[in-house]
């Protein structure tokens, strides 16, 4: 895919909004174009480490002996520990430069990304993927407030757009290089390469993002709220964790009370916010009294939501319930990536001109492919195909990839430039929050039926039931977008309805 046209980068420490829009200049040049792609690679990453481990589970599960809790928490604590830290990294680039915390996180999750490949065993294995979701927190933030600083109009629009067909690519690309480096055997290290090979490409983000990406700060951001970032790091926790580990312990009574817990430190921490925020909060509040923000980022949670749950599921059930090896489970990997990078494309073109009609038109895309493909499992049951299920899966990634990018972009439209890193972190905390709490529920609602089980038919029952399910969050997500513009005009910085 050729680069859009893209603006130039401010050449100034300052929050960029101290400069009206019409004096940034339009011209392309080469440093802003490869500034977009080092961004873009450093989103990828975090997109590709969630999901690289999926087709590679069953291998990775025999090497090491780890149970299905320790499966879930491959995935679930990863995302975990990217949703807690999501909005201290958006609000540490704020005040400290927004280049220099991407390239420490960088650096850190490059680190992790060695350890593991080096693991021996699902405990190191899982504490690395922890500093992994560490690394990314701080990195994960700065990608999107930079893009909303640095570019404006048309070029804006592109950016997100290949923001959204980055994050449609690395969600399918990872199960791909999951499934096909395991089944490749490199070098007799199974699954290891799926981790080793973030190192090069973190080394190559950490050299380029040092000379091409322009330094940014807010000019208001002075400090950290040590305060609420320790309540809401609790509260995601005290959430996230009894989901994951309930359905293990048969959902005890402290599971219960740590989500009421969760619930009351979440009330406590934004009685906290709104008596700070006149004294640096963690988070601006202001941001959640347009509906165009605070629908797009529930939409946003709803979007990990379904894919947490998903793909987790598709692919057990590709490999368990028709008996695919993790090669051919990457071909259907696939199929998906084709159509979601093909719904991305169709987005980035459009740059904004249809408003949220386009993101709606993918989701409804996506519901009917869903219906279709339930239907088909159904009725085929073993005798199910790649070729045969080519349509349905293509269509849902086609429909998939239109929501991303014009989901990012019209959400943050209206956010002044000195809030980027704050509504950058908690539209990416959205999405982490609900990739934990999606594949967190796959104990509730995947694994509770099929007790671990390796059974062809309970695995292919589990799935269908699984896939109505996230056709209904497909739904609400759809109802979530009438928050957003219905076209978007552009003057500058500005969008309007």
């Amino acid at each position: 895919m050729s680069s859009p046209a893209l603006g130039n980068e401010p050449q100034h420490t300052a929050d960029s909004s101290a400069h009206p829009p019409s004096s940034r200049p339009s011209k392309t040049t080469r440093a802003a174009r490869i500034a977009l792609v080092v961004l873009l690679v450093a989103e990828l990453m975090n997109i590709l480490d969630h999901s690289v481990v999926l087709t590679a589970l069953p291998a990775l599960q025999e090497s090491t002996g780890a149970g299905p809790a320790a499966v879930q928490w491959l995935t679930a604590g990863y995302s975990l520990t990217v949703a807690v830290g999501l909005v201290t990294g958006g609000r540490l680039g704020d005040i400290h430069g927004r280049r220099k915390i991407l390239l420490i996180g960088t650096v850190v999750f490059t680190l992790a990304s060695l350890l593991c490949g080096l693991a021996t065993g699902p405990g190191v294995l899982n504490g690395a993927r922890v500093l992994q979701g560490a690394g990314v927190a701080l990195m994960i933030p700065q990608v999107l407030a930079t893009l909303h600083v640095t570019f404006d109009g048309e070029n804006r629009s592109r950016a997100f757009g290949l923001y959204g067909a980055v994050l449609s690519l690395g969600s399918v690309l990872g199960p791909v290089l999951g499934g096909v480096l395991t089944e490749l055997d490199l070098l007799g290290l199974s699954w290891r390469p799926i981790f080793l090979i973030s190192v090069p490409v973190g080394l190559a983000v950490i050299v380029l993002g040092r000379t091409f990406i322009p330094e940014s700060t807010a000019r208001k951001a002075d400090r950290l709220d040590l305060t609420g970032m320790l309540l809401s790091a609790l509260a995601v926790v005290l959430s996230i964790f009894p989901l994951t580990e309930g359905h293990t312990h048969h959902w005890p009574l402290w599971c219960f009370a740590m989500l009421a817990a969760g619930l009351l430190v979440l009330g406590v921490f934004l009685l906290h916010q709104q008596r700070r925020q006149g004294d640096a909060p963690l988070v601006a509040l202001s941001l959640f009294r347009g509906r165009q923000f605070s629908g797009g980022l529930s939409a946003q949670l709803m979007l990990g939501l379904l894919c947490g749950l998903f793909f987790m599921t598709w692919t057990l059930y590709l490999q368990h319930g028709l008996g695919m090896s993790p090669f051919h489970a990457a071909v259907a990997f696939v199929l998906l990536a084709l159509g979601e990078l093909a719904g991305a494309t169709t987005a980035a073109r459009t740059a904004g001109r249809f408003g949220r009609r386009l993101p709606q038109a993918g989701s409804l895309i996506a519901l009917a492919s869903m219906a279709a493909y339930g239907v088909q499992i159904s009725s085929r049951q073993t005798d199910l195909t790649l070729l045969a299920m080519t349509a349905p899966v293509v269509l849902i990634g086609f429909g998939l990839g239109m929501v991303g990018g014009p989901l990012a972009d019209m959400s943050l439209a209206k956010v002044p430039h000195e809030k980027a890193g704050s509504a950058s972190g908690l539209f990416n905390t959205a999405m982490h929050l609900g990739l934990a709490i999606g594949t967190a529920l796959t104990a509730l609602v995947f694994f509770s039926a099929t007790a671990g089980s390796p059974d062809g038919a309970i695995n292919r029952t589990a799935f269908t039931g699984v896939l109505w399910l996230v056709g209904g969050m497909v739904a609400v997500m759809w109802l979530l977008m009438f928050c957003l513009p219905t076209r978007t005009v552009r003057a500058g910085n500005r969008t309007r309805d």
